[in-house]
């Protein structure tokens, strides 16, 4: 369970009870799971909107069996059973409803998620007849769909309005959470840092283990402690080492402390995990991704004279490859001009640093750095405030961009505010505000108050703690 959640290509099912190990497993494509278990549960004969509710909150469920490793965290071998005292009900083999099937392929990679948190919904269900439960109740959604209730109205009846539907989440190869390799003193990157996260909730639970005071990625000595100290505790070997035992063992008690598999998860939000890429970056590519790192680099730029300068315009180009060429040459990595994992966190731990270090100050004459983390709907913070002016001032010049009062609190106005800004900018509406929609409000707010675009991060006098 290491960042953003994706839609896996394939799910394997436990054709069983999690503990009957005569039972085999069976490996199948996800959109046919979803397929099968829709087929198995519900009529085709139901009204659409009523099979829609219903898919979301089956997606939802085996994701998030499938993203908080429910059952690998415990030494299984499987992501899901077919037992309905446990999971979903899926039929090895059995015939697919067509109308179902059709539904499942346009829904098979949206899922539901509380509003402010990545994680799939635990969406719980049963059929509200033989079975009841707090979710959602398979046959009562019929009743509803015929009263004119729309999929999201009925998953907003039974799981509440803090809701989101995401859509047309990416699809990827499932692969285990678990490094390449164990984890120890000298170690870097993503996995540690989701380590270091991960070890400090716990100890919100058992303050035996010691808080780890800066979660950087780096496994120090205050790493290997708070390691030790759990493995104390939940009676694995004291090595100081993170083997799959110990990383499982970790996601086990994560998971369960912060109830992401239950329906009243306490969340896990987007700044409680590392950032990483979806793939490595390089010349000839294009979009966000490489918008958003000419953004970070442009920033370093500004307070590292020998990265040179990069002009935010989404294209991959000679100038971003000698600029990512620069900066693994000041870090000591291969100078290759490809912007892979290791690179990407150098950088955005280099942004970060430079963020860390200068004022959140919409009054003063350089647009505020995009804080490092996606603001959405259920975010409460300085930068949220900074956005809300923003969008204020614009709305001056742009008036179908609505008026947003600066609480600082991220809800449904400034959501759709946002949303508006998207359209008009021509990025995808997802009110959520990432590097590139920031970047975009910052320019057009730089634009409209100073009568150009100022370059991001040139804030003289301020230097890099």
């Amino acid at each position: 369970m290491v960042g953003e959640p994706y839609i896996p290509e394939t799910i394997t099912v436990h054709l069983g009870a999690p503990d009957d190990s005569s039972a085999p497993n069976v490996t199948v494509s996800f959109p046919d799971y979803i397929k099968n278990v829709a087929s198995s549960e519900l009529y085709p004969s139901w009204p659409e909107n009523a099979l829609r509710a219903n898919i979301y909150a089956q997606v939802s469920y085996a994701l998030n069996r499938y993203y908080t490793e429910w059952y690998r965290s415990r030494g299984y071998d499987f992501d899901i059973t077919n037992d309905t005292r446990y999971d979903q009900y899926y039929v090895h083999g059995r015939d697919i409803f067509r109308t179902v099937s059709d539904i499942a392929d346009s829904l098979f990679d949206d899922y539901i998620r509380r509003q402010g948190t990545i994680e799939p919904l635990f969406a719980a269900y049963c059929d509200g007849d033989r079975t009841m439960c707090d979710g959602l109740k398979q046959w009562e959604t019929v009743t509803l769909a015929n009263q004119g209730m729309i999929p999201y109205d009925i998953l907003t009846y039974y799981y509440g309005n803090d809701i989101d539907i995401v859509e047309n989440a990416p699809v990827r190869p499932g692969i285990s959470s678990f490094p390449d390799q164990n984890l120890g003193i000298g170690n870097t990157g993503e996995s540690v840092t989701a380590l270091q996260q991960q070890l400090n909730r716990i100890s919100q639970n058992y303050p035996a283990i010691p808080k780890i005071p800066t979660v950087n990625g780096i496994y120090d000595g205050t790493t290997e402690d708070a390691v030790r100290t759990f493995q104390q505790i939940f009676n694995l070997p004291q090595t100081g080492i993170v083997d799959k035992a110990t990383w499982y063992r970790i996601s086990y008690i994560f998971v369960s402390v912060k109830c992401l598999a239950e329906l009243d998860s306490e969340g896990l939000r987007l700044e409680d995990t590392p950032l990483s890429l979806q793939q490595a970056l390089s010349q000839g590519d294009s979009g966000d991704n490489v918008r958003g790192l000419q953004y970070f680099l442009s920033v370093i730029g500004a307070y590292y004279d020998a990265v040179p300068a990069v002009d935010i315009t989404g294209e991959y180009d000679t100038q971003t490859t000698e600029a990512v060429k620069a900066f693994q040459q000041i870090y000591g990595l291969p100078v290759t001009g490809i912007t892979d994992d290791a690179t990407f966190e150098d950088i955005f731990r280099a942004y970060r640093g430079i963020v860390e270090s200068v004022p959140v100050n919409v009054q003063g004459d350089v647009p505020v750095l995009y804080p490092g983390t996606q603001l959405r709907e259920g975010v409460s913070n300085e930068y949220v405030r900074v956005l809300q002016q923003y969008l204020t001032y614009i709305h001056r010049y742009y008036p179908q961009i609505p008026e947003v009062s600066d609480t600082g609190y991220f809800g449904p106005i400034t959501r759709n505010a946002v949303m508006i800004f998207q359209r008009l900018y021509g990025q995808p509406a997802t009110g959520v505000v990432g590097t590139a929609t920031w970047n975009e409000i910052a320019n057009e707010y730089s634009k409209l108050r100073f009568g150009y675009v100022k370059a991001p991060g040139q804030y003289p006098g301020y230097v890099i703690q």
